[in-house]
């Protein structure tokens, strides 16, 4: 979409026709409820690094990642997998699927070793999470054009995906589809931890490995997908997966298209906004000594807005929630100015209620089924 500003990107609430507004606003309340929620277990999983003498380390292990942000070099920042995986490969139940379809069930041993050195022993500590897991649905004549969909913090279950993508809708329109799970989620995770929350276990330096982890195995995913043949592969995401989604693009040269939904783009001002998350990170903060301009700089190196985006411009999809409360749609404008304004699809809801949810989908179908010219840039 066109738009003179980026205050002109999206629409007021207040201009919204009557129907729209009252669901705008019933729907703005459970991303309260839900956000509160999430910052109390961030909170919670974090604030242990952040106090006493660990807080020291964690100083030096985030000075690290500022230092690898600052050469805004995504070849060099995200190291590419060594050797080839050893791919198991199971076959799933064809839930719903046409009689053509079948579901691999993918796990492969993670060759990823954490970025920092000092992270190296502790991380690898997480065995489930060293097995990196997808499910891959495909015709029987494929290979297939690819749909890669990235699911967002604690939402990893593939039933949950399928039905808030439509991804049995794509695979009838002739697209193969694959749901990469994120490290510490699903089986990936302790057993005994909440779905995601490992990713806070270590405070904001683990966190870096485990995006830094996640694009590492994502790769794997695509060489794998290459090397069987498929021509073309795009990648959608919600919420982290959005996030992570518009990394992936930084770093792979060869994605059609790219897509994310409700997206993070930029952590910090959300964690100071965040409540309990908010208090915690400031108290963390004056108990370690910890600047504020230290923890954005380590936090960039794995944002988006860090980098040049690779996939080409009439390429990019931008789908934005204006209730959204957890990703608020200033989160999508900073990225869409940093991908030089391209499409911008918009829905009434929030984060977790996509209000008009079919004209995205729609738009996202139309950018699939097109294919990618030679003069694409």
């Amino acid at each position: 979409m066109s738009a003179s500003s980026t205050a002109d990107a999206l629409p007021r609430p207040g201009d919204l026709p009557l129907l729209p507004r009252a669901a705008y606003h019933a729907s703005v309340v459970s991303d309260y409820a839900l956000r509160t929620g999430l910052a109390s277990a961030i909170a919670a999983a974090s604030l242990p690094s952040a106090i006493g003498p660990v807080a020291k380390v964690e100083r030096r292990r985030l000075s690290f990642y500022a230092e690898l942000a600052a050469s805004r070099d995504a070849d060099f920042v995200f190291v590419p997998p060594q050797g080839a995986a050893a791919v198991d490969v199971r076959e799933g139940r064809p839930n719903g699927l046409p009689a053509d379809g079948r579901i691999e069930l993918l796990r492969f041993p993670s060759t990823y070793v954490a970025r920092n050195p000092e992270l190296r022993r502790s991380y690898a500590r997480h065995v489930r999470n060293a097995t990196a897991r997808a499910q891959h649905w495909r015709h029987a004549d494929g290979p297939r054009p690819t749909l890669l969909v990235i699911h967002g913090f604690g939402a990893s279950p593939a039933w949950f995906n399928s039905a808030f993508f439509s991804l049995p809708r794509f695979f009838a329109e002739g697209w193969d589809v694959l749901l990469f799970t994120l490290p510490f989620h699903g089986s990936r995770r302790d057993p005994r931890a909440v779905n995601g929350l490992g990713l806070f276990a270590q405070g904001m330096a683990g966190f870096s490995e485990a995006l830094l982890h996640a694009i590492h195995d994502l790769r794997v995913v695509l060489e794998r997908l290459r090397g069987q043949g498929v021509p073309r592969i795009g990648v959608t995401g919600l919420s982290l997966g959005g996030y992570t989604s518009a990394l992936l693009a930084s770093v792979d040269r060869d994605l059609d298209f790219v897509i994310p939904n409700a997206a993070v783009t930029w952590l910090p001002p959300m964690l100071r906004a965040w409540f309990p998350a908010s208090t915690a990170l400031r108290a963390a903060r004056a108990l370690s000594g910890i600047p504020q301009d230290a923890l954005e700089q380590a936090l960039a190196v794995h944002s988006s807005l860090n980098y040049a985006c690779r996939v080409p411009h009439d390429r990019r999809l931008i789908v934005a929630g204006l209730g959204d409360r957890l990703a608020p749609p200033e989160q999508s404008l900073l990225l869409w100015e940093h991908w030089g304004r391209p499409r911008l699809e918009w829905f009434a809801g929030s984060h977790v209620i996509h209000l008009g949810r079919q004209a995205y989908l729609d738009a996202m179908r139309e950018l699939v089924q097109r294919p990618r010219s030679d003069g694409d840039r």
